[in-house]
């Protein structure tokens, strides 16, 4: 739906971004990971086109990106900008005129909103007297209202408690099937995880990791199991032999549990196998390292 190739952007003696190439897939949600600084915001103004590439193309459906994809694109930046003076209602439909729409697109949408946010009593009330959160739901709105093909947020949950949060989890993917692409660029690893399809992991001005999120994980899974067994330490410690590494243990009321490194040529059957001849398994799984893991170990050997 977006494609991004070898796309370099300068400031002054700065490089931005070097060489970044993605591919933003129809219907999915894309998570957009670096530490500040990376060049995550430098390429949303570029998609947004706000600025622009020095190098490298961006194609929205097949077609360059020009300015009139502008009306196909929703950018709800990490720095809000409603005004504080006017009343929600009277905001929400001047945002969604500059979008195009008429009054009877505009109310009928808006009607749907503010009853899913649970809103409909903030017609009349200004924007100075909204709370963080209960301002980040107008933002949000006027940044869906026309139905975008790509929906770009940045930190989206900031500012929202959790039962919000998940209300605006469920409003992504309800617009991802109903056909819109979406980036979001967080910090908050959580949500990549319950929601991204895929993602990309930029640092130092450059990607350095991207995939679908559940193959990026499997790809940094270490050969680490974790077993839970009816025996003692000692008992599972020497069933392991030289083939396998004992990590940690954990004692618990009715069992214990260990994780292990399964060396090279060696699989989980053959641990298995081996534990079962000094202890009774009641539990087994690989160990599968978190997206929060996989950010900071691998932004830390990027460094190194």
């Amino acid at each position: 739906m977006l494609h991004i190739k070898n796309v370099n952007k300068f400031y002054a003696n700065h490089q931005a971004l070097k060489d970044v190439s993605l591919d933003i897939l129809p219907n999915r949600i894309f998570g957009l990971l670096g530490p500040n600084g990376a060049g995550k915001t430098s390429l949303i103004r570029i998609i947004n086109q706000i600025t622009e590439q020095d190098s490298g193309t961006i194609t929205l459906d097949g077609e360059p990106l020009q300015r009139h994809h502008i009306e196909q694109i929703g950018y709800l930046p990490e720095e809000r900008g409603l005004y504080k003076k006017m009343k929600v209602g009277e905001q929400a439909m001047y945002f969604a005129r500059l979008r195009g729409m008429n009054n009877s697109e505009i109310k009928k949408e808006l009607k749907f909103w503010f009853n899913k946010f649970n809103i409909e009593g903030w017609w009349d009330k200004k924007v100075e007297e909204l709370s963080k959160g209960m301002a980040q739901k107008i933002q949000f709105i006027t940044t869906v209202i026309h139905k975008p093909k790509l929906l770009i947020l940045d930190e989206p949950f900031s500012g929202f408690d959790p039962v919000n949060a998940n209300l605006v989890k469920e409003a992504l993917l309800e617009l991802k099937e109903q056909g819109t692409s979406i980036i979001l660029s967080t910090h908050n690893m959580g949500s990549v995880e319950e929601i991204c399809d895929d993602m990309a992991l930029i640092a130092q001005s450059q990607v350095i990791l991207s995939g679908e999120v559940k193959q990026v994980k499997m790809d940094h899974a270490k050969n680490l199991y974790r077993i839970g067994f009816e025996g003692s330490i000692m008992d599972l410690t020497l069933a392991l032999g030289s083939h396998f590494q004992l990590i940690d243990k954990w004692e618990k009321e009715d069992h214990n549990e260990a994780l292990i490194k399964i060396s090279d040529g060696m699989d989980q059957n053959d641990l298995l196998t081996a534990a079962m001849t000094r202890v009774k398994i009641k539990t087994f799984g690989q160990e599968i390292p978190s997206i929060n893991d996989i950010f900071i170990s691998t932004v830390n050997k990027d460094h190194e």
